[in-house]
């Protein structure tokens, strides 16, 4: 067969191409057409298909992710923003931070193990790339219903895969969420965080600068796996008619993977790199194009020399491959030889594949013949932008209109009794430790808190204790009601989150979870999550640093529910500090902070107890989610309280039990006067949480609350080994820790 160079496109415009197989629409290859100002090869047709997918693009979403920049609140810890591979914050004595969260969808289903894997490697390496070392991960999982033979089938192949590859790279695990609802049957969302950690110096960026400076690939070597993986997988519904929309899994190797962190570390320190860039989804397709595209001039890559697993694969192929562990970097001339024995030291294989030119072409050349030329920008950041018909979907008001409020409410102490045990021992709010025991949390002793936690914390700087908190959250069920309030509900909580444990928070990270936007009202739900969160990160002061957007998840005309995953970052200056969730004194008073009202729409209450969706999700009140803030972390810096749990899923009796399943004592409450029980235990009011106070601290504490007008409520005290709630029911805690523990073990086992 006839190599497709650039001379012979030139010279066969009529041939025909792939383009449809490829992902790409008629209007996108008569674009690329135009660009070049003649077909395309095959090697720029394979760069441009998987660049120009959704997954890489964002074409179908840069119209409405421009909030967050033009919306952005000032900000004096942003480092780095939202364009480079991920963001960064100063959090003080000369530390920086960065994190990032990104999906893993659609390979998790296909090969749940390897998806997941790939997915935490992948984010792993967007921190490496950055010139920080990883230091932890996080992981917000949604699966479908917990009892469906399928989610037998990916929820362990997701845990273990998630687990083998964090836990080989010597990474804890601090937190995340997992979820179960019907409507991510065939379309899971994994989600994964990473969180590292540098000096303000070592801060480091994608671009290709210099003129003569080398491209070095080093990593792996790049097979066959993952062709078209993520990239073309992840703008696709799944359709079981296409199974050529089933590409195959990129496969990871952990071990490789410490090595490439510990070489590249040592070469930042050794200040051997001009700019870097990770080789995760577009593979080098993605590499070469945005080094170039962010560099100064322009880049010359001889592909035949990339070192091969398959030694049959074609110049496109090589393109395509989203093999795992690689990496690329610009180093000067002088300092290639360094850098290549560093990774001999390492034993990780490292290549000069190109070099910056002083053009401003992409140039790719296959033993001497030019494959490739054209313009980087137009394959990296160009590409076509779409503004997707919108529209509010015709059943909302009917959903919205089926309000929670009608629902039959428990009055008798033996139906409270009942439900409260139903609600505790459900799926979503049963206790996770089955999955999250297969995590190593406390590798490399800087771990504070994780799981269940409300967030997780971890030191960094011995001396000081100066450490960061991080919280992910999403609540589906609240942005199917209404996607604008669930998007800042989920930021709410995730910020509540961090606050809760005592930290400050700083910056956003966001996984957009959606269905697909060529339908209008899976893109108005896009929109408004983008607005809501855009507007809610500027009330709180909480600028987006970078994150990711998965759309086209649903299996044929099944949607998921909107799923806007928040990731909020918080510092604190003396981990010594923190607030832990556990009610472990007895005789600490139980005091219930911010407003409880009916607010049962969305809630895990009419879920489990009613199998209901319907109403509005709770008010968001951020003004009172800024002060309750601030309240619980002057309370943790002063030492005013013992213990804090936010209130979101299951309302206060779910926080209140596991609080005193985690402390090992149990408590005594009052129902709040004006309120019935079923509201006052199961309302999902936001701005909440019920703190621990020692009674020597009781009068300092609410004259606090008082001063600063935030509603403080004593509710009750920690005594005791049952929670009891006085005049209607108690439950002991044994009772309540087995039915809160054996229902993972029972599903998944």
């Amino acid at each position: 067969m006839t190599l497709d160079t650039v001379k012979h496109a030139s010279g066969t415009p009529g041939a025909e191409q792939p383009w449809a197989e490829l992902g790409l629409k008629q209007n996108e290859y008569e674009q690329i057409r135009e660009i070049l100002g003649r077909r395309p090869t095959g090697a720029e047709l394979a760069m441009y298909s998987v660049m120009w997918s959704e997954h890489c693009s964002y074409k179908s979403s840069k119209v409405h992710l421009k909030q967050f920049g033009d919306k952005a609140p000032p900000s004096d810890a942003l480092l780095v923003g939202i364009g480079e591979q991920a963001g960064v914050v100063d959090v003080g004595q000369g530390y920086a931070v960065t994190f990032k969260v990104e999906s893993h969808n659609h390979p998790s289903y296909v090969e749940p193990y390897q998806g997941a894997a790939t997915g935490i490697g992948g984010i792993v390496r967007d921190i490496i790339a950055m010139g920080a070392r990883p230091v932890a991960v996080m992981d917000p999982l949604r699966f479908g219903a917990a009892d469906h033979p399928d989610t037998k089938r990916v929820l362990p192949g997701v845990v273990a895969g998630i687990g083998g590859y964090g836990n080989c790279l010597g990474l804890p695990n601090i937190g995340g969420e997992v979820v179960f609802d019907p409507c991510y049957q065939g379309n899971p969302l994994v989600n994964a965080l990473c969180v590292g950690v540098m000096r303000h110096e070592d801060i480091h960026l994608a671009k290709a600068a210099g003129v003569g400076n080398k491209v070095i690939l080093y990593g792996a070597r790049t097979g066959g796996d993952g062709i078209g993986g993520a990239s073309i997988l992840a703008s696709e519904t799944f359709d079981d008619a296409k199974p050529s929309k089933r590409p195959s899994v990129q496969v990871g190797d952990p071990f490789q993977e410490k090595l490439l962190i510990e070489c590249t570390l040592e070469a930042f320190h050794e200040d051997l790199v001009v700019g870097i860039q990770d080789l995760g989804a577009a593979g080098l397709s993605c590499a070469t194009s945005e080094l170039a595209s962010n560099g100064t001039g322009g880049m010359r890559v001889e592909l035949d020399v990339v070192p091969l697993r398959d030694a049959t694969l074609s110049p496109e192929e090589i393109l395509m491959s989203e093999s795992q562990e690689r990496m690329c970097a610009v180093v000067e001339p002088a300092k290639v030889d360094r850098f290549l024995a560093i990774c001999e030291k390492w034993d990780v294989t490292a290549t000069v594949i190109g070099e910056v030119t002083d053009g401003d072409r992409l140039e790719i050349y296959w033993h001497g013949e030019q494959i490739v030329d054209v313009p980087p920008r137009t394959v990296a950041h160009d590409g076509p932008v779409y503004e997707r018909p919108m529209a509010r979907p015709a059943w909302l008001d009917a959903l919205q209109a089926d309000d929670a409020a009608k629902l039959p409410r428990p009055a008798a102490g033996d139906e409270l009794r009942a439900q409260v045990l139903r609600l505790v021992g459900s799926p979503n709010q049963a206790d996770k430790s089955w999955i999250t025991s297969q995590y190593d949390r406390f590798v490399l002793g800087n771990t504070i808190l994780a799981q269940p936690e409300d967030s997780g914390m971890i030191r960094i700087d011995e001396e000081t204790g100066l450490g960061v908190a991080l919280a992910t959250d999403g609540n589906g069920r609240y942005a199917k009601l209404d996607p604008y309030a669930g998007a800042q509900l989920a930021l709410a909580e995730s910020y509540r989150n961090v606050a809760a444990t005592g930290a400050r928070p700083l910056a956003v990270t966001d996984c957009l979870n959606f269905p697909s936007p060529e339908d209008p009202a899976g893109m108005w739900q896009f929109a408004e999550a983008c607005r809501g969160l855009a507007d809610a990160c500027r009330t709180l002061g909480t600028p987006v640093t970078g994150g990711n957007v998965s759309l086209y998840n649903q299996t044929g005309d099944q949607p998921i529910h909107p799923t806007p995953v928040v990731g909020v970052l918080g510092v604190i200056d003396d981990v010594a500090r923190r607030t832990p969730m556990a009610f472990a004194k007895e005789g600490q008073l139980l005091y219930l902070l911010g407003e409880t009202k009916e607010e049962l729409g969305g809630s895990a209450w009419s879920q489990v107890v009613h199998e209901h969706l319907g109403g509005l999700p709770p008010a968001v009140d951020l003004e009172r989610e800024r002060l309750l803030a601030e309240i619980l972390i002057s309370a943790s810096r002063d030492g005013m309280i013992d213990a804090a749990h936010d209130l979101s899923d299951g309302g206060l009796v779910q926080a209140v039990v596991e609080s005193c399943l985690k402390g090992g004592h149990g408590a005594r409450l009052v129902v709040s006067e004006g309120l019935e029980a079923a509201v006052f235990l199961f309302s999902e009011s936001q701005g909440r949480a019920v703190v621990a106070v020692p009674r020597s601290e009781e009068m300092r504490f609410t004259d606090m609350c008082g001063a600063r007008g935030l509603p403080a409520a004593r509710i009750g005290v920690v005594d005791g080994d049952a929670v009891e709630v006085q005049g209607h029911f108690g439950i002991p805690l044994a009772e309540l820790r087995e039915t809160y523990e054996r229902t993972i073990p029972e599903l998944f086992a």
